[in-house]
């Protein structure tokens, strides 16, 4: 039997008990009177995190197909649309829309850095014919958490539409979809949510329904069509909200996390992140580690770590794994072994694990002849 590591990756994090029994119960219909209880309790709730009265989406599949759903439906083939790449997955919002056939006006930092409101104010300013600006809010390839209330604030100004990846954000800070003008806005359950894979969310507001609307037909294809789901609740919402099966025990599973966020209040869970990204920060730092990413711009739900001469990446990576049940991240491209990537999600985030992480660290300090006096990465629990 394969081991179960105690994981400490970008995502998927460990979930609570609770919310894997949700999913061991039978399986029940995607529609009907009992299935729509659960789609609307999990909707309202869904809103206490998105903060937004737009429409929202239960969509199965990885949060990948949500944005590919997003940018397919607003952006014709041919017409421009601005993209912040900072990171591996701004630079897959890139290759989605590539393959689209849409111009990509690029929106970039240096790696490690965040996004400039003021360059995307010019870029807007420069092209006056986009109609999309899509962003990525945690950028969990480099750690970067970027400005995004700020830059969504420059794309309402100029009133055009954007759609934001808040796959690793979403449920780690707070995100207030309208007040700040977030057109569309993409999740998933398997981050900071604490629940499992398999389902995405995406939120849809009037103006880009409106930018949506003047595509012919669905846009691009069917079932990645925001006009497709649109359609089946607007006829079928009473009893059948939804195209096609829903995966119904993954979405009774959130519905658990959700519940069990709500009610412990949203502040106090992303007060815990940033507990525990404190915690981790502090601790490694006294180990003589040193942050990738600067406390300012630094997300709170995923800290990346620079490498040290003294070893590898990938061997830390192993040893942790093989001697302490232990995962942690590496990372993507350009910073595959420069960096490595410590998550803060789910169970990672008590205690226990935070402890047992720590003192492996130190241990394999120890092991590679680096003299660590003992609980020397303890100094953030203080």
């Amino acid at each position: 039997m394969t081991q179960h590591l105690k994981l400490f990756t970008p995502g998927p994090g460990d979930v609570d008990e609770e919310v894997l029994a949700a999913m061991a119960t039978p399986v029940i219909r995607h529609y009907g009177p009992d299935w729509m209880e659960i789609y609307h309790e999990t909707l309202s709730l869904l809103r206490q995190f998105f903060n937004t009265q737009n429409d929202i989406f239960i969509v199965p599949g990885p949060a990948s197909a949500l944005l590919d759903m997003a940018i397919g439906s607003l952006v014709g083939s041919g017409e421009k649309v601005i993209i912040g790449t900072n990171g591996f997955f701004g630079d897959r919002l890139v290759d989605i829309a590539n393959g689209y056939a849409a111009e990509v006006i690029p929106f970039t930092a240096p790696l490690g850095e965040a996004l400039d409101p003021q360059r995307l104010r010019r870029l807007l300013d420069e092209n006056p014919d986009v109609q999309v600006v899509a962003l990525v809010h945690h950028e969990t390839g480099t750690t970067v958490l970027n400005p995004l209330r700020e830059l969504a604030a420059v794309v309402h100004e100029a009133g055009k539409v954007t759609v934001v990846d808040t796959v690793s954000s979403l449920a780690g800070v707070e995100i207030r979809a309208d007040e700040w003008g977030i057109d569309v806005c993409v999740t998933s359950p398997n981050k900071c949510l604490e629940a499992v894979p398999g389902v995405g969310f995406i939120s849809v507001s009037p103006r880009a329904w409106e930018l949506a609307d003047r595509l012919p037909a669905q846009g691009h294809g069917w079932y990645l069509s925001l006009k497709t789901w649109r359609k089946y609740v607007q006829e079928w919402g009473s009893w059948h909200p939804s195209p096609v099966t829903l995966p119904v025990s993954n979405v009774l599973a959130v519905r658990a996390s959700l519940r069990k966020i709500v009610s412990g209040g949203l502040e106090a869970h992303f007060a815990k992140y940033a507990r525990a990204s404190q915690i981790v920060r502090t601790g490694l730092e006294n180990l003589g580690f040193e942050m990738f990413v600067p406390v300012e711009s630094a997300a709170p739900i995923v800290t990346g770590v620079r490498a040290r001469p003294e070893f590898e990446v990938a061997e830390l990576s192993q040893w942790l794994a093989e001697k302490r049940g232990i995962a942690i991240g590496g990372a993507f491209g350009a910073l595959s072994g420069k960096i490595f990537r410590v998550g803060h999600l789910g169970k990672a985030a008590e205690r226990e694990y935070l402890l047992d992480f720590l003192f492996a660290m130190e241990e394999f300090l120890r092991y590679k002849g680096i003299h660590v006096p003992a609980g020397a990465s303890l100094v953030g629990l203080e």
